[in-house]
């Protein structure tokens, strides 16, 4: 129930322009999202960089409504490419393709897309394609497939969500390519034609897919907070004689630090996606639906700011 009223807070735009004015709200978005502007984002990856982790900036944002917004996204992620580049940052980006125009036009997509790549290239670096709802995951894995993946193999790659029923069959997809996958739960509201509703399952179903890319898979990167499943994936990793450096594990800006901190110390490949951007609330209420620990960790803190300021 507390999932899904947050899934439906995150499309809520009249909330949303209330919230993004409101100092409070902002203050607790600062724990998971590195800012609004480009410049507070690769601060951000600077200190992740101090502490031995890897970054993933995102731009927050998702459907444009013309060419000219996803002419001003793309604009967006060459200049995040070159900043990254120029302050020698250990760090790649994450890019929504409804952001680059997807609902407007494919061809339009896969020209932005194109453009974004050559730059990656350039600098050697990497872009991952982010997943949405499940309305566009056949669209996003037939373009990466068909459109970009034949051209840039070493410079991009998807996500795939492990509350999808189709997700093995996705995983054994992109291990037949030797694509690199971001293997993650999923954060939408979806239905129960489409996704598994227990959490038991969506877990199983992470294991199993997990296990197949550690196994098998182009240095996929393991998205969870999940400490159980953390230590599945290290004694899986042991016990086949998997090398720490064919995997990353990747965790969410502002989420279980002490396991990022603890992940480095044993010697693990650790990367964390630094969302940042004007868009905030959506991404922030998806946050809050995924894990209820971080809607423990904001109430703890408006106590506490409560309280100081009776004193």
């Amino acid at each position: 129930m507390l999932r899904r009223t947050f899934l439906y807070l995150s499309n809520q735009p009249r909330l949303f322009h209330f919230v993004r004015h409101n100092g409070m709200a902002k203050r607790f978005a600062s724990r998971f999202v590195a800012g609004e502007t480009l410049d507070t984002a690769l601060a951000a990856v600077r200190q992740l960089n101090a502490r031995k982790i890897r970054a993933s900036l995102d731009l927050l944002g998702e459907s444009v409504t013309n060419e000219v917004e996803a002419r001003a996204a793309s604009r967006s992620y060459l200049g995040m490419l070159d900043r990254i580049h120029e302050a020698g940052l250990d760090a790649n980006v994450s890019v929504k393709l409804t952001q680059m125009g997807l609902d407007i036009s494919e061809e339009l997509c896969v020209d932005i897309m194109q453009e974004i790549l050559e730059r990656a290239r350039g600098y050697r670096t990497f872009v991952r394609l982010d997943m949405e709802g499940s309305a566009y995951t056949e669209r996003t894995l037939r373009l990466f497939e068909d459109r970009l993946y034949p051209s840039f193999p070493e410079h991009v790659g998807i996500v795939l969500q492990s509350y999808l029923y189709r997700t093995q069959a996705d995983v054994e997809r992109a291990v037949e390519l030797k694509c690199r996958v971001r293997l993650c739960k999923g954060a939408y509201n979806e239905p129960a034609q489409v996704a598994f509703p227990e959490k038991h399952d969506v877990d199983a179903n992470y294991v199993r897919c997990m296990q197949t890319l550690l196994a098998q898979g182009n240095y996929p990167g393991i998205a969870t907070h999940d400490p159980a499943i953390l230590s599945q994936a290290k004694r899986f990793a042991r016990a086949q004689t998997i090398p720490a450096e064919r995997f990353e594990f990747q965790m969410l800006y502002g989420v279980r630090r002490d396991l990022q901190d603890q992940i480095v110390r044993e010697g693990f490949n650790m990367r964390v996606y630094v969302p940042f951007g004007t868009q905030w609330y959506p991404y922030l209420m998806r946050r809050l639906a995924e894990r209820p620990a971080n809607v423990a960790f904001i109430t703890g803190n408006m106590v506490r700011e409560l309280v100081a300021g009776r004193h």
